[in-house]
């Protein structure tokens, strides 16, 4: 067995005894830091496939910006989860080992594992994704070509259901917390120094990377949504060192709410703008009619800008909410 082997091991080891783990444990803080180990060995594990844009956006959605909210939803409900009655628990189990059971046999029709012929490699579409994208995009990264040009509209779409998320959750969680009660958390905050010193170190250089994904894409691993969360990643930190209402001076909600629908408005706008000049909806090539490829390029630019600016404005207006109300609330239950 080769070493790159035994790490494949090795890390869907770590996998398993975290599901098994997150199942069994009661603790809900456990089981939250759990899930963020899970979400970060997946993110390894995209890594050693080569899927760098996925492993990037696992990180720092499933690692990152999940398990802040996940623990945010703790502080308001119990730290412990309630027993289920055993006659619950049955029926869900058998449903569980049924689908494993069919999944498990389901895969029985799939090819070999690492097979040079299998449908992917040997299909049409893959040649022209891996080989003609370059000539008809001009981008090197084809994960970008294919998400951002050849199936742009579907990229659309998972926009929109973002934005859409995004008002829905904020409709439910409702109001923030008074803001008497959010000041009860200063005194603790007030005693961070080293934290304080380190994260107006790191943030910089945080939104400085968010950036360089962002803008970065075309030509490597990145693009709107990893560059977005990694953004937001950066204003999540200032508001754990320096407090939510601070976060909320430096980024307003104001600001925010305005951007959630801005990010998509301008990826559609890109689409309306190709069709009044006489393409398809998100038809690249006409924003540039003497060269294809320089429109294709200002096209991806424009989009992939929108999705950041979307999935920023998302994350943090959703932290704001979560936060907001969680302090004062929840804490000492059990």
């Amino acid at each position: 067995m080769s070493g790159w082997m035994l790490i494949d091991v090795a890390l869907f080891a770590i996998l398993l005894c975290s599901g098994i783990a997150i199942a069994k444990i009661r603790q809900l803080f456990a089981v939250a830091m759990l899930s963020g180990i899970f979400s970060l060995t997946s993110a390894c594990i995209f890594v050693m496939q080569d899927a760098v844009d996925v492993a990037f956006t696992e990180a720092a959605v499933g690692a990152g910006m999940t398990t802040v909210l996940l623990l945010g939803a703790l502080a308001l409900t119990r730290t412990r989860e309630k027993l289920t009655p055993t006659a619950r628990s049955v029926p869900a189990l058998l449903v569980a080992l049924t689908t494993g059971a069919l999944l498990v046999h389901a895969s029985g029709d799939l090819p070999a594992f690492g097979i040079e012929d299998s449908p992917v490699q040997t299909h049409p579409v893959t040649e022209r994704y891996l080989v003609s994208s370059v000539e008809e995009i001009g981008v090197p990264n084809v994960v970008t070509s294919v998400l951002a040009s050849y199936r742009g509209y579907d990229t659309f779409g998972e926009v929109v259901v973002i934005f859409t998320a995004a008002v829905a959750v904020l409709m439910l969680l409702g109001q923030r917390a008074p803001r008497e009660v959010r000041e009860r958390a200063a005194p603790m905050r007030d005693r961070q120094r080293v934290l304080r010193v380190i994260a107006k170190l790191l943030i910089p250089f945080i939104l400085l990377f968010g950036l360089y994904v962002q803008f970065h894409g075309d030509y490597g691993p990145g693009g709107g949504f990893q560059a977005g969360v990694i953004f937001a990643a950066g204003v999540v930190l200032y508001a754990l060192v320096f407090g939510l209402d601070a976060a909320r001076a430096a980024v307003p909600m104001r600001a925010l709410r305005p951007l959630l629908a801005a990010g998509v408005l301008l990826y559609g706008g890109v689409g309306v703008a190709t069709l009044l000049l006489g393409g398809a909806f998100l038809d690249y090539d006409l924003l540039a009619a003497e060269d294809p490829v320089a429109g294709q390029h200002l096209g991806i630019l424009l989009v992939e800008l929108g999705v950041g600016i979307t999935v920023t404005s998302a994350m943090i207006m959703l932290f704001y909410g979560f936060a907001g109300r969680g302090i004062g609330r929840g804490v000492g239950r059990s």
